[in-house]
Protein backbone atom coordinates (compact mmCIF):
# COMPACT_ATOMS: atom_id res chain seq x y z
CA UNK A 1 0.00 0.00 0.00
CA UNK A 2 1.23 3.41 -0.80
CA UNK A 3 2.19 6.18 1.73
CA UNK A 4 -0.65 8.49 0.33
CA UNK A 5 -3.07 5.50 0.38
CA UNK A 6 -2.15 4.65 4.30
CA UNK A 7 -2.41 8.05 5.11
CA UNK A 8 -6.21 8.18 3.67
CA UNK A 9 -6.98 4.75 5.54
CA UNK A 10 -5.65 6.66 8.90
CA UNK A 11 -7.59 9.50 7.89
CA UNK A 12 -10.70 7.89 7.74
CA UNK A 13 -10.61 6.09 11.37
CA UNK A 14 -9.71 9.02 12.82
CA UNK A 15 -12.62 10.34 11.31
CA UNK A 16 -14.90 7.37 12.10
CA UNK A 17 -13.59 7.43 15.82
CA UNK A 18 -14.50 10.99 16.25
CA UNK A 19 -18.09 10.51 14.73
CA UNK A 20 -18.58 7.57 17.19
CA UNK A 21 -17.34 9.52 19.91
CA UNK A 22 -19.67 12.43 19.27
CA UNK A 23 -22.58 9.84 18.94
CA UNK A 24 -21.97 9.13 22.89
CA UNK A 25 -22.29 12.46 24.08
CA UNK A 26 -25.88 14.33 25.00
CA UNK A 27 -25.02 18.33 25.88
CA UNK A 28 -27.80 19.66 27.53
CA UNK A 29 -28.67 22.55 29.45
CA UNK A 30 -31.55 22.80 32.41
CA UNK A 31 -33.74 25.54 32.58
CA UNK A 32 -36.19 26.45 34.98
CA UNK A 33 -37.84 29.64 37.07
CA UNK A 34 -36.48 30.05 40.42
CA UNK A 35 -37.70 27.31 42.93
CA UNK A 36 -38.95 24.86 40.40
CA UNK A 37 -36.73 22.57 41.62
CA UNK A 38 -33.80 22.54 39.07
CA UNK A 39 -30.94 22.09 41.29
CA UNK A 40 -32.80 19.50 43.24
CA UNK A 41 -33.29 17.76 39.50
CA UNK A 42 -29.84 18.01 38.86
CA UNK A 43 -28.58 16.48 41.79
CA UNK A 44 -30.47 13.69 41.44
CA UNK A 45 -29.74 12.86 37.97
CA UNK A 46 -26.32 12.82 38.92
CA UNK A 47 -27.00 10.37 41.84
CA UNK A 48 -28.81 8.37 39.26
CA UNK A 49 -25.80 8.42 36.93
CA UNK A 50 -23.40 7.44 39.33
CA UNK A 51 -21.77 10.65 39.12
CA UNK A 52 -22.31 10.99 43.27
CA UNK A 53 -23.73 8.87 46.16
CA UNK A 54 -26.23 11.10 48.40
CA UNK A 55 -27.48 14.12 47.32
CA UNK A 56 -27.36 17.38 49.19
CA UNK A 57 -30.83 18.72 49.06
CA UNK A 58 -30.79 23.09 49.64
CA UNK A 59 -33.81 22.20 51.64
CA UNK A 60 -31.59 19.84 54.14
CA UNK A 61 -30.33 22.85 56.40
CA UNK A 62 -29.42 20.61 59.23
CA UNK A 63 -27.27 18.96 57.10
CA UNK A 64 -23.38 20.53 56.46
CA UNK A 65 -23.26 19.64 52.54
CA UNK A 66 -24.42 21.65 49.74
CA UNK A 67 -25.56 20.83 46.39
CA UNK A 68 -22.72 19.70 44.22
CA UNK A 69 -23.51 21.84 41.75
CA UNK A 70 -24.07 25.21 43.78
CA UNK A 71 -20.01 25.81 45.08
CA UNK A 72 -19.94 29.37 45.04
CA UNK A 73 -20.44 30.76 48.89
CA UNK A 74 -23.00 33.37 48.01
CA UNK A 75 -24.88 30.21 46.01
CA UNK A 76 -24.14 28.59 49.20
CA UNK A 77 -25.58 31.20 51.35
CA UNK A 78 -28.68 31.59 49.71
CA UNK A 79 -29.88 28.51 48.62
CA UNK A 80 -30.48 29.69 44.73
CA UNK A 81 -27.90 29.32 41.51
CA UNK A 82 -26.27 32.43 40.40
CA UNK A 83 -23.50 30.77 38.14
CA UNK A 84 -24.12 28.45 35.50
CA UNK A 85 -22.02 24.85 36.87
CA UNK A 86 -20.99 22.15 34.23
CA UNK A 87 -21.46 19.26 35.49
CA UNK A 88 -20.28 15.65 33.84
CA UNK A 89 -21.49 12.23 34.25
CA UNK A 90 -21.78 8.77 32.25
CA UNK A 91 -24.25 6.27 32.47
CA UNK A 92 -25.42 3.87 30.16
CA UNK A 93 -22.37 4.55 27.87
CA UNK A 94 -23.54 7.95 27.41
CA UNK A 95 -21.33 10.30 28.26
CA UNK A 96 -23.78 13.29 29.36
CA UNK A 97 -22.47 16.82 29.58
CA UNK A 98 -25.36 19.23 32.28
CA UNK A 99 -25.33 22.63 32.06
CA UNK A 100 -26.91 23.99 35.10
CA UNK A 101 -27.75 27.81 34.78
CA UNK A 102 -28.92 30.19 37.02
CA UNK A 103 -32.60 29.91 37.17
CA UNK A 104 -33.25 33.57 38.66
CA UNK A 105 -34.03 36.27 36.00
CA UNK A 106 -31.19 38.75 36.83
CA UNK A 107 -29.00 35.91 35.92
CA UNK A 108 -30.29 35.30 32.38
CA UNK A 109 -27.56 36.68 30.94
CA UNK A 110 -25.43 34.21 32.07
CA UNK A 111 -28.05 31.34 31.23
CA UNK A 112 -28.18 32.36 27.90
CA UNK A 113 -24.52 32.22 26.96
CA UNK A 114 -25.22 28.70 28.32
CA UNK A 115 -27.51 27.53 25.80
CA UNK A 116 -25.18 28.46 23.53
CA UNK A 117 -23.23 25.53 24.18
CA UNK A 118 -26.28 23.19 24.47
CA UNK A 119 -27.50 20.69 21.90
CA UNK A 120 -30.87 20.53 23.82
CA UNK A 121 -32.50 21.94 26.70
CA UNK A 122 -34.24 20.39 30.03
CA UNK A 123 -37.29 22.19 31.19
CA UNK A 124 -38.13 21.61 34.82
CA UNK A 125 -41.70 23.02 35.51
CA UNK A 126 -43.41 22.95 39.21
CA UNK A 127 -46.42 21.33 38.73
CA UNK A 128 -47.99 23.79 40.99
CA UNK A 129 -47.56 26.68 39.04
CA UNK A 130 -46.47 25.72 35.80
CA UNK A 131 -45.14 27.60 33.18
CA UNK A 132 -43.37 30.60 34.58
CA UNK A 133 -42.00 33.70 33.67
CA UNK A 134 -38.19 32.81 33.89
CA UNK A 135 -39.22 29.62 32.17
CA UNK A 136 -40.88 31.50 29.18
CA UNK A 137 -38.05 33.39 28.58
CA UNK A 138 -35.25 30.93 28.53
CA UNK A 139 -37.93 28.76 26.22
CA UNK A 140 -38.14 31.48 23.76
CA UNK A 141 -33.90 31.24 23.81
CA UNK A 142 -34.25 27.38 22.96
CA UNK A 143 -36.80 28.61 20.30
CA UNK A 144 -34.82 30.59 18.75
CA UNK A 145 -32.15 28.30 18.19
CA UNK A 146 -34.53 25.32 17.31
CA UNK A 147 -33.03 23.42 20.62
CA UNK A 148 -35.26 20.58 21.23
CA UNK A 149 -36.89 20.46 24.69
CA UNK A 150 -37.38 17.71 26.95
CA UNK A 151 -39.56 19.31 30.01
CA UNK A 152 -39.78 17.28 33.35
CA UNK A 153 -43.10 18.23 35.78
CA UNK A 154 -41.40 18.17 39.26
CA UNK A 155 -43.00 18.06 42.67
CA UNK A 156 -45.71 15.77 41.55
CA UNK A 157 -45.72 14.62 45.55
CA UNK A 158 -47.29 18.29 46.69
CA UNK A 159 -51.14 19.81 45.58
CA UNK A 160 -51.22 21.07 42.29
CA UNK A 161 -52.75 21.26 38.63
CA UNK A 162 -54.04 17.69 37.73
CA UNK A 163 -51.79 16.37 34.56
CA UNK A 164 -53.76 16.83 31.79
CA UNK A 165 -54.38 20.59 32.95
CA UNK A 166 -50.11 21.11 33.08
CA UNK A 167 -50.03 19.79 29.62
CA UNK A 168 -52.94 22.29 28.22
CA UNK A 169 -50.77 25.04 30.42
CA UNK A 170 -47.09 24.29 28.50
CA UNK A 171 -49.21 24.59 25.72
CA UNK A 172 -51.07 28.04 25.86
CA UNK A 173 -48.00 30.16 27.80
CA UNK A 174 -45.35 28.20 25.19
CA UNK A 175 -47.41 27.11 22.34
CA UNK A 176 -45.72 24.11 21.81
CA UNK A 177 -47.43 20.38 21.53
CA UNK A 178 -46.88 18.95 25.13
CA UNK A 179 -46.84 15.16 24.32
CA UNK A 180 -46.75 12.92 27.49
CA UNK A 181 -44.30 10.35 28.03
CA UNK A 182 -45.18 9.30 31.44
CA UNK A 183 -47.81 9.57 33.58
CA UNK A 184 -48.09 10.01 37.78
CA UNK A 185 -49.78 7.38 39.57
CA UNK A 186 -51.53 9.72 42.05
CA UNK A 187 -50.54 13.48 42.99
CA UNK A 188 -50.06 15.04 46.39
CA UNK A 189 -50.08 13.12 49.14
CA UNK A 190 -51.21 10.26 47.14
CA UNK A 191 -48.32 10.14 44.73
CA UNK A 192 -46.60 6.99 44.81
CA UNK A 193 -45.25 6.09 41.10
CA UNK A 194 -45.35 6.60 37.59
CA UNK A 195 -46.55 5.12 34.60
CA UNK A 196 -43.94 4.48 31.66
CA UNK A 197 -46.27 5.00 28.24
CA UNK A 198 -43.10 4.42 26.06
CA UNK A 199 -42.19 0.57 27.91
CA UNK A 200 -46.09 0.16 28.86
CA UNK A 201 -45.04 -0.55 32.42
CA UNK A 202 -45.94 1.14 35.79
CA UNK A 203 -43.34 1.87 39.08
CA UNK A 204 -44.57 1.93 42.54
CA UNK A 205 -41.67 3.99 44.74
CA UNK A 206 -40.33 3.84 47.99
CA UNK A 207 -39.19 7.01 50.03
CA UNK A 208 -36.11 6.20 51.50
CA UNK A 209 -33.20 8.42 53.55
CA UNK A 210 -34.92 12.12 52.34
CA UNK A 211 -34.66 11.67 48.96
CA UNK A 212 -30.49 11.26 49.55
CA UNK A 213 -30.28 7.44 47.74
CA UNK A 214 -32.19 6.34 44.64
CA UNK A 215 -36.02 5.16 45.83
CA UNK A 216 -36.43 0.97 46.26
CA UNK A 217 -39.01 0.35 43.06
CA UNK A 218 -40.97 -2.31 41.55
CA UNK A 219 -41.86 -2.47 38.16
CA UNK A 220 -45.86 -4.11 36.99
CA UNK A 221 -47.94 -3.97 34.12
CA UNK A 222 -50.62 -1.30 34.24
CA UNK A 223 -53.10 -3.72 35.75
CA UNK A 224 -50.66 -5.11 38.19
CA UNK A 225 -49.61 -2.17 39.18
CA UNK A 226 -53.06 -0.84 39.97
CA UNK A 227 -53.67 -3.42 41.99
CA UNK A 228 -50.83 -2.83 43.99
CA UNK A 229 -50.93 0.71 44.71
CA UNK A 230 -53.05 2.40 47.55
CA UNK A 231 -55.29 4.83 44.95
CA UNK A 232 -58.95 4.68 45.50
CA UNK A 233 -61.60 2.43 43.09
CA UNK A 234 -62.37 5.56 41.55
CA UNK A 235 -58.85 7.25 40.91
CA UNK A 236 -57.90 3.47 39.48
CA UNK A 237 -60.93 3.98 37.35
CA UNK A 238 -60.18 7.73 36.42
CA UNK A 239 -56.17 6.96 36.16
CA UNK A 240 -58.10 4.23 33.57
CA UNK A 241 -59.36 6.24 31.45
CA UNK A 242 -56.24 8.75 31.06
CA UNK A 243 -54.33 6.28 30.12
CA UNK A 244 -56.63 5.28 27.32
CA UNK A 245 -56.96 8.91 25.99
CA UNK A 246 -52.88 9.70 25.99
CA UNK A 247 -51.28 6.21 25.52
CA UNK A 248 -50.53 6.39 22.18
CA UNK A 249 -49.84 10.14 21.81
CA UNK A 250 -45.62 9.53 22.69
CA UNK A 251 -45.41 7.22 19.62
CA UNK A 252 -47.05 9.06 17.47
CA UNK A 253 -44.77 12.15 18.02
CA UNK A 254 -43.14 13.67 15.48
CA UNK A 255 -39.78 13.46 15.96
CA UNK A 256 -38.56 16.14 13.03
CA UNK A 257 -40.68 19.07 15.21
CA UNK A 258 -39.36 17.93 18.63
CA UNK A 259 -35.70 18.59 16.72
CA UNK A 260 -36.87 21.89 15.45
CA UNK A 261 -38.25 22.72 19.08
CA UNK A 262 -41.93 22.73 18.30
CA UNK A 263 -42.74 19.45 20.28
CA UNK A 264 -41.99 18.68 23.94
CA UNK A 265 -41.91 15.12 25.62
CA UNK A 266 -43.06 15.86 29.16
CA UNK A 267 -41.97 13.23 32.16
CA UNK A 268 -43.74 13.22 35.15
CA UNK A 269 -42.06 12.89 38.66
CA UNK A 270 -40.44 14.38 42.49
CA UNK A 271 -36.87 15.52 42.07
CA UNK A 272 -36.50 15.27 45.93
CA UNK A 273 -38.21 11.82 46.45
CA UNK A 274 -36.63 10.00 43.16
CA UNK A 275 -39.79 9.36 41.92
CA UNK A 276 -39.53 8.99 38.18
CA UNK A 277 -35.78 9.99 37.43
CA UNK A 278 -34.64 6.18 36.45
CA UNK A 279 -37.75 6.23 34.00
CA UNK A 280 -36.84 9.92 32.69
CA UNK A 281 -33.05 9.31 32.45
CA UNK A 282 -33.66 6.16 30.51
CA UNK A 283 -35.99 7.94 27.65
CA UNK A 284 -33.28 11.08 27.82
CA UNK A 285 -30.23 9.23 26.54
CA UNK A 286 -32.78 8.31 23.42
CA UNK A 287 -34.47 12.23 23.05
CA UNK A 288 -31.61 14.08 23.75
CA UNK A 289 -30.03 14.86 20.26
CA UNK A 290 -26.59 13.90 19.88
CA UNK A 291 -24.05 17.05 19.12
CA UNK A 292 -24.49 19.05 16.46
CA UNK A 293 -22.32 21.02 14.12
CA UNK A 294 -22.27 24.80 14.46
CA UNK A 295 -22.09 27.56 11.50
CA UNK A 296 -18.91 29.30 11.56
CA UNK A 297 -18.89 33.18 11.48
CA UNK A 298 -19.14 33.24 7.58
CA UNK A 299 -22.11 30.45 7.71
CA UNK A 300 -20.51 27.52 6.92
CA UNK A 301 -21.32 24.01 8.93
CA UNK A 302 -17.85 23.09 10.63
CA UNK A 303 -18.27 19.35 10.59
CA UNK A 304 -17.92 17.21 13.80
CA UNK A 305 -14.78 15.41 12.10
CA UNK A 306 -13.18 18.63 10.93
CA UNK A 307 -9.67 19.41 12.90
CA UNK A 308 -9.91 20.48 16.42
CA UNK A 309 -11.99 23.83 17.10
CA UNK A 310 -14.19 24.60 19.92
CA UNK A 311 -15.65 28.37 21.30
CA UNK A 312 -15.32 30.19 25.16
CA UNK A 313 -19.14 30.29 26.24
CA UNK A 314 -18.27 31.14 30.15
CA UNK A 315 -15.13 32.30 32.24
CA UNK A 316 -14.83 31.69 35.56
CA UNK A 317 -12.54 33.08 38.42
CA UNK A 318 -11.61 31.91 41.68
CA UNK A 319 -12.80 28.50 41.66
CA UNK A 320 -10.44 27.57 43.95
CA UNK A 321 -9.88 30.61 46.47
CA UNK A 322 -6.70 29.30 47.33
CA UNK A 323 -5.03 30.22 43.88
CA UNK A 324 -5.53 33.37 41.91
CA UNK A 325 -7.06 31.81 38.82
CA UNK A 326 -9.88 31.66 36.08
CA UNK A 327 -11.27 28.68 34.60
CA UNK A 328 -12.40 29.28 30.83
CA UNK A 329 -15.08 26.80 29.42
CA UNK A 330 -14.43 25.11 26.27
CA UNK A 331 -17.68 23.72 24.22
CA UNK A 332 -15.79 21.38 21.81
CA UNK A 333 -17.42 21.95 18.20
CA UNK A 334 -15.10 19.62 15.85
CA UNK A 335 -12.59 16.95 16.08
CA UNK A 336 -10.12 15.38 18.91
CA UNK A 337 -9.63 17.46 21.99
CA UNK A 338 -5.76 16.26 23.23
CA UNK A 339 -4.11 16.97 26.47
CA UNK A 340 -0.84 18.81 25.74
CA UNK A 341 -2.03 19.82 22.24
CA UNK A 342 -0.80 23.24 20.58
CA UNK A 343 -3.85 25.32 19.60
CA UNK A 344 -4.82 28.78 18.15
CA UNK A 345 -6.34 31.54 20.11
CA UNK A 346 -8.35 33.04 17.09
CA UNK A 347 -8.41 36.24 18.53
CA UNK A 348 -5.27 37.30 19.31
CA UNK A 349 -2.83 34.52 16.93
CA UNK A 350 -1.29 33.41 20.06
CA UNK A 351 -0.54 29.77 20.57
CA UNK A 352 -1.58 28.01 23.85
CA UNK A 353 -0.53 24.66 24.78
CA UNK A 354 -3.65 22.90 26.70
CA UNK A 355 -1.27 21.60 29.67
CA UNK A 356 -3.77 21.44 32.12
CA UNK A 357 -7.10 20.83 30.66
CA UNK A 358 -10.23 19.70 33.65
CA UNK A 359 -13.89 18.54 33.64
CA UNK A 360 -15.20 19.65 36.63
CA UNK A 361 -17.77 18.31 38.97
CA UNK A 362 -18.92 21.56 40.74
CA UNK A 363 -15.39 23.12 42.09
CA UNK A 364 -14.08 19.37 41.75
CA UNK A 365 -11.66 18.93 39.17
CA UNK A 366 -10.23 16.25 37.31
CA UNK A 367 -7.67 15.94 34.42
CA UNK A 368 -8.70 15.18 31.26
CA UNK A 369 -6.60 13.31 28.74
CA UNK A 370 -8.97 13.90 25.78
CA UNK A 371 -12.77 15.09 24.59
CA UNK A 372 -15.25 15.20 21.37
CA UNK A 373 -17.64 17.25 20.03
CA UNK A 374 -19.75 18.42 22.29
CA UNK A 375 -17.70 17.83 25.44
CA UNK A 376 -17.34 21.05 27.52
CA UNK A 377 -13.40 21.34 29.16
CA UNK A 378 -12.58 23.76 31.71
CA UNK A 379 -8.58 25.31 30.56
CA UNK A 380 -6.72 27.47 32.49
CA UNK A 381 -7.29 31.38 30.83
CA UNK A 382 -3.68 32.46 30.05
CA UNK A 383 -4.87 36.39 30.53
CA UNK A 384 -6.30 36.61 26.97
CA UNK A 385 -9.27 34.83 26.50
CA UNK A 386 -12.78 35.94 26.23
CA UNK A 387 -15.84 35.09 26.19
CA UNK A 388 -16.95 34.14 22.42
CA UNK A 389 -13.06 33.52 21.73
CA UNK A 390 -12.44 30.38 19.04
CA UNK A 391 -9.52 28.05 20.10
CA UNK A 392 -8.62 25.72 16.54
CA UNK A 393 -5.81 23.54 15.50
CA UNK A 394 -4.96 23.56 11.86
CA UNK A 395 -7.65 25.47 9.54
CA UNK A 396 -8.32 28.43 11.14
CA UNK A 397 -12.01 28.46 12.39
CA UNK A 398 -14.10 31.50 13.95
CA UNK A 399 -17.14 31.39 15.43
CA UNK A 400 -19.51 34.32 16.26
CA UNK A 401 -22.23 32.69 18.82
CA UNK A 402 -22.40 34.22 22.01
CA UNK A 403 -24.26 37.42 23.00
CA UNK A 404 -23.99 39.70 24.97
CA UNK A 405 -26.75 41.74 25.73
CA UNK A 406 -26.94 45.64 26.87
CA UNK A 407 -27.33 46.59 30.56
CA UNK A 408 -30.21 47.58 31.79
CA UNK A 409 -28.95 48.46 35.51
CA UNK A 410 -26.04 50.71 36.49
CA UNK A 411 -24.42 51.57 38.93
CA UNK A 412 -21.17 53.50 40.36
CA UNK A 413 -18.72 52.01 42.46
CA UNK A 414 -15.09 53.32 44.69
CA UNK A 415 -13.54 51.19 47.03
CA UNK A 416 -14.29 52.40 50.49
CA UNK A 417 -9.96 52.53 50.83
CA UNK A 418 -8.25 54.90 48.29
CA UNK A 419 -5.21 52.52 48.95
CA UNK A 420 -7.21 49.50 47.33
CA UNK A 421 -7.79 51.46 43.95
CA UNK A 422 -5.53 48.68 41.85
CA UNK A 423 -7.36 45.72 43.00
CA UNK A 424 -10.59 47.45 42.47
CA UNK A 425 -9.91 47.49 39.18
CA UNK A 426 -8.18 43.95 38.74
CA UNK A 427 -10.96 42.93 40.41
CA UNK A 428 -13.84 44.31 38.22
CA UNK A 429 -12.25 43.71 35.14
CA UNK A 430 -11.83 39.92 35.92
CA UNK A 431 -15.47 39.83 36.56
CA UNK A 432 -16.12 41.90 33.42
CA UNK A 433 -14.58 39.01 31.63
CA UNK A 434 -16.04 36.38 33.16
CA UNK A 435 -19.38 38.19 32.38
CA UNK A 436 -20.53 38.27 35.55
CA UNK A 437 -21.58 42.32 34.99
CA UNK A 438 -20.31 44.65 32.30
CA UNK A 439 -17.18 47.87 33.30
CA UNK A 440 -17.39 50.94 32.04
CA UNK A 441 -15.91 54.43 32.66
CA UNK A 442 -18.09 56.87 34.32
CA UNK A 443 -18.90 59.94 31.86
CA UNK A 444 -17.16 63.15 32.85
CA UNK A 445 -16.78 60.87 36.23
CA UNK A 446 -13.06 60.97 38.75
CA UNK A 447 -10.45 58.66 38.46
CA UNK A 448 -11.53 56.27 41.19
CA UNK A 449 -15.06 55.44 40.32
CA UNK A 450 -16.18 53.24 37.47
CA UNK A 451 -19.51 52.12 36.55
CA UNK A 452 -21.21 49.13 36.25
CA UNK A 453 -23.63 47.66 34.34
CA UNK A 454 -25.96 44.59 34.96
CA UNK A 455 -29.30 42.86 33.48
CA UNK A 456 -30.53 42.15 37.08
CA UNK A 457 -30.24 43.98 39.85
CA UNK A 458 -29.21 40.96 42.19
CA UNK A 459 -26.15 40.74 39.63
CA UNK A 460 -24.90 43.67 41.77
CA UNK A 461 -25.07 41.91 45.12
CA UNK A 462 -22.91 38.81 43.37
CA UNK A 463 -20.44 42.06 42.40
CA UNK A 464 -20.47 43.26 45.93
CA UNK A 465 -19.86 39.79 47.51
CA UNK A 466 -17.20 38.80 44.98
CA UNK A 467 -14.62 41.94 45.45
CA UNK A 468 -15.18 41.58 49.32
CA UNK A 469 -14.68 37.93 49.77
CA UNK A 470 -11.83 37.49 46.69
CA UNK A 471 -10.35 40.70 46.25
CA UNK A 472 -10.95 42.22 49.90
CA UNK A 473 -12.38 45.28 48.08
CA UNK A 474 -15.07 47.04 49.98
CA UNK A 475 -17.04 48.96 48.11
CA UNK A 476 -19.11 52.16 47.81
CA UNK A 477 -22.16 51.88 45.89
CA UNK A 478 -24.49 54.64 43.99
CA UNK A 479 -27.02 53.76 41.67
CA UNK A 480 -27.67 55.43 38.40
CA UNK A 481 -30.52 56.17 36.90
CA UNK A 482 -30.76 55.19 32.89
CA UNK A 483 -33.67 54.80 30.66
CA UNK A 484 -31.84 52.56 28.22
CA UNK A 485 -28.46 51.83 26.45
CA UNK A 486 -26.96 50.89 23.16
CA UNK A 487 -23.65 49.83 21.79
CA UNK A 488 -22.23 51.66 19.17
CA UNK A 489 -20.38 50.76 16.13
CA UNK A 490 -16.54 50.63 17.03
CA UNK A 491 -15.40 52.37 13.49
CA UNK A 492 -18.10 55.45 13.42
CA UNK A 493 -16.54 58.52 15.40
CA UNK A 494 -18.99 60.33 13.37
CA UNK A 495 -21.94 58.96 15.28
CA UNK A 496 -20.39 59.44 18.67
CA UNK A 497 -19.89 63.13 17.70
CA UNK A 498 -23.33 63.73 17.00
CA UNK A 499 -24.84 61.65 20.14
CA UNK A 500 -22.40 63.50 22.54
CA UNK A 501 -23.90 67.01 21.37
CA UNK A 502 -27.32 65.51 22.20
CA UNK A 503 -29.75 66.19 24.71
CA UNK A 504 -29.65 63.22 27.99
CA UNK A 505 -27.38 61.79 26.45
CA UNK A 506 -23.82 60.22 27.89
CA UNK A 507 -21.25 58.55 25.95
CA UNK A 508 -18.52 56.29 27.40
CA UNK A 509 -16.80 52.64 27.17
CA UNK A 510 -16.07 49.90 28.52
CA UNK A 511 -12.64 48.53 29.85
CA UNK A 512 -12.29 47.11 26.28
CA UNK A 513 -12.41 50.23 24.53
CA UNK A 514 -16.08 49.19 23.17
CA UNK A 515 -18.14 52.34 22.98
CA UNK A 516 -22.00 52.42 24.35
CA UNK A 517 -24.22 54.87 25.34
CA UNK A 518 -26.52 55.91 27.96
CA UNK A 519 -29.99 57.52 27.60
CA UNK A 520 -31.94 59.08 30.29
CA UNK A 521 -35.37 59.27 29.38
CA UNK A 522 -36.96 57.58 25.81
CA UNK A 523 -37.33 61.05 24.39
CA UNK A 524 -33.46 60.83 24.26
CA UNK A 525 -33.26 57.45 22.78
CA UNK A 526 -35.96 58.32 20.25
CA UNK A 527 -34.48 61.15 19.27
CA UNK A 528 -30.97 59.34 18.80
CA UNK A 529 -32.68 56.53 16.62
CA UNK A 530 -34.34 59.81 14.01
CA UNK A 531 -30.53 61.44 14.43
CA UNK A 532 -28.30 58.29 13.51
CA UNK A 533 -30.67 55.58 12.60
CA UNK A 534 -31.49 52.46 14.92
CA UNK A 535 -29.53 50.17 13.20
CA UNK A 536 -26.53 51.96 14.55
CA UNK A 537 -27.46 51.44 17.87
CA UNK A 538 -27.06 47.33 19.34
CA UNK A 539 -28.98 45.78 22.18
CA UNK A 540 -26.53 43.46 21.94
CA UNK A 541 -22.17 44.04 20.83
CA UNK A 542 -21.83 42.89 17.27
CA UNK A 543 -18.34 41.29 17.24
Amino acid sequence: MSEAMTATADQRKKTSAILKEAEMRRTFAIISHPDAGKTTLTEKLLLYGGAIHEAGSIRQRKASRHAASDWMAIEKERGISVTSSVLRFENGGIKYNLLDTPGHKDFSEDTLRTLVAADSGLMVIDVAKGVEEQTEKLFEVCRLRKVPVITFVNKCDRPGMEPLEVLSNIEARLGIEAVPASWPVGYGQKFQGIYDLIGRKMVLYEKSSHGAKKAESRAYDLEGGLAACSLSDADKDQFREEVMLIEDMMAGMDRKCFREGLVTPVFFGSALNNFGLDIFLTYFRELAPKPQPYEDADGEIVALDHGFSGFIFKLQANMNPGHRDCAAFVRITSGRFERGAEVTHEGSGKKIRLATPHTLMGDERHILEEAYPGDIVSLFNPGFFRIGSTLYKGEQVRFNVIPLFSPEHFMKVSTKDPFKRKQLREGLKQLSEEGVVHVFEVPNGVGNELLLGTVGVLQFDVVDHRMREEYGVELHKQMMSVHAARWLPGDRKDIEEVLAKSYSTRITSDLDGHPIVLFDSAYALQQAEEKVGKENLFTYKSD
